[in-house]
């Protein structure tokens, strides 16, 4: 069963930043998908607000996909070496404020992470 652990989060300044890992595990050396097989995402969900993507990677780290929102302040990578994808926020501003989830996708099959809370305020 693959599992995802997301760390990183907490509270930051407006205009800080922050950055979150998810460590992926439960791979076997036999098994098919493996953590390089897998697109990659971060969500996350605001108090009262539906859960939107924040960015997704595909499973080669060649192609990323960011949310309006957040792009050009937030940063998406993966280390497939690691089975670890990460999420560096800059720039950090109050309504980033959310518990933040990796997500794994890899055709019919998906997995998600516990969340991390980001709270941006002064």
């Amino acid at each position: 069963q693959v599992q995802l652990v997301e760390s990183g989060g907490g509270l930051a300044q407006p205009g800080g930043s922050l950055r979150l890992s998810c460590a992926a595990s439960g791979f076997t050396f036999s098994s098919y998908p493996t953590f390089s097989n897998y697109a990659m995402s971060w969500y996350r969900q605001a108090p009262g607000k539906e859960r939107e993507l924040v960015v997704i990677i595909t499973s080669t780290g060649q192609s990323t996909t960011y949310a309006d929102s957040t792009k050009g302040r937030f940063t998406i990578s993966r280390d497939n070496a690691k089975n670890t994808v990460y999420l560096q926020m800059n720039s950090l501003k109050p309504e980033d404020t959310a518990v933040y989830y990796c997500n794994a996708r890899s055709g019919i099959l998906e997995y998600w992470g516990q969340g991390t809370q980001v709270t941006v305020s002064s």
